[in-house]
């Protein structure tokens, strides 16, 4: 099978790391990618925007499947040019990725099919926006409606600042603060069936102690020894199941990846948001325990056939990730900066931790920095204490001037299985 993945951040080298090491794959691509995908898959120049030319180049290269990673090539309708060249994508449709790429749209359809999610207000004038602030109170959930690359949410105390947030977008959703742990789970589906991955818990804030603004998430782990063990199961019926029905009753099936986002309430399970893709930094530890050959399962969404596809099988191990990123990150990052320590290791700490790119590049024979978040440090271990103290054996190896990472992913958790 020849596959061929668009993006170019840490999930879409997880992807191609776990895509490489199945042996039904017989040719890896990936457009544009980073210097890491670069080892496990041969790049390609392409606009990851332009649909006409994603299917072009998978009508050259001879694709069997073509895996879109991130969201915004997925709401610019990218997968549904691929499906009109009769390849096979593993990706929703651009009107189905509404689900991610309006807030305000996927409320609408959780309301249709009876999924909970928080109360909630859409707004585009400030006169709504003051009157939704007052009506909930302090802590202000501001949300904007587009797409925002992780960063268009602001939990606050601070009225004036839930309002600005407000203000510097178009149209927000203003909702009820949830409480309790938040919890990530993906589900790959074909429109019909859906069959949940194992969830995983990451860490949004910048710095430790969920202090600092909110990024894109700067480390994850799996499994969740705290979590009700009938918790998938839940959701799969409540939420997963329920939107996944309503999408296709609208007309739009949703074939791809969604990504739950959730809160554990003490009023039950509520849904944050829905994403249309894998979700970074949780990706990397949930495939890092997939013993399922990847390629296999995503072909069974594209090819609508996830109704015959075997129980996924999960390893036992647990898994950590811990995100680099770049000086100042989540503001205006620094890049260009030289990343030593890669090759210590792949020498040292191989094979249960490795290093998945993210904003990188080559610069002739160094690796740069090319963006806020640089890398993930993934690793895995008997127990969650053993997979911490790998990746974080491996962070230390690291060297990037000015670079950033917390140093409290999955403590709380360390030792449990």
């Amino acid at each position: 099978m020849k596959v061929l993945v668009i993006g170019t951040g840490a999930r879409e080298h997880a992807l191609c790391r776990s895509l490489s090491l199945d042996p039904a794959v017989t040719a890896l691509h990936c457009a544009p990618g980073n210097a890491g995908i670069a080892e496990v898959a041969e790049l390609h120049k392409v606009d990851a925007l332009d649909g006409k030319a994603v299917s072009e180049l998978a009508t050259e290269l001879g694709a069997d499947l073509v895996v879109v990673g991130p969201e915004a090539p997925l709401v610019a309708g990218v997968a549904d040019a691929v499906r009109a060249a009769g390849i096979p994508v593993f990706g929703p449709s651009g009107e189905a990725a509404r689900l991610e790429g309006s807030k305000a749209f996927a409320k609408d359809v959780m309301a249709a099919a009876g999924v909970p999610t928080a109360r909630s207000y859409v707004c585009t004038t400030p006169e709504e926006v003051a009157e939704a602030l007052d009506a909930f109170g302090a802590p202000y959930v501001v949300k904007d409606d587009g797409l925002a690359a992780g960063k268009g949410v602001v939990v606050t105390d601070d009225v004036e600042a839930a309002a600005a947030h407000a203000a510097a977008c178009e149209r927000v959703v203003i909702e009820e603060f949830l409480d309790g742990p938040e919890v990530s789970l993906f589900a790959v589906t074909d429109g019909e069936t859906v069959v949940p991955l194992q969830p995983a818990q990451d860490f949004k804030r910048a710095l430790d102690g969920d202090e600092g603004p909110n990024t894109g998430g700067m480390g994850a782990y799996s499994p969740l020894p705290w979590a009700d063990p009938k918790l998938v199961e839940e959701v799969l019926e409540t939420v997963l199941q329920p939107t996944v029905d309503e999408m296709r009753r609208r007309g739009t099936p949703f074939s791809g990846l969604l990504y739950a986002g959730l809160a554990i309430t003490s009023r039950g399970v509520r849904v944050i948001e829905f994403n249309a893709r894998f979700g970074d930094p949780e990706t990397q530890v949930v495939l890092a325990r997939l013993q399922t050959p990847l390629a296999g399962l995503l072909m069974a969404s594209a090819s609508g056939n996830l109704a015959h596809l075997e129980p996924l099988r999960w390893s036992d191990d647990a898994a950590v990730t811990v995100v680099v990123a770049s000086h100042n990150y989540p503001g205006t990052p620094r890049t260009g900066d030289p990343i030593t320590g890669l090759d210590e290791v792949a020498a040292e700490d191989a094979p249960h931790a490795y290093v998945l790119h993210a904003g990188t590049r080559r610069d002739g024979d160094a690796v740069v920095s090319a963006g806020g978040r640089v890398l993930s440090v993934t690793a895995t271990g008997d127990d969650l204490g053993q997979a911490r103290e790998r990746a974080y054996r491996a962070v230390g190896r690291i060297r990037l001037d000015g670079s950033q990472h917390r140093t409290d992913i999955a403590e709380k958790v360390a030792g449990a299985r």
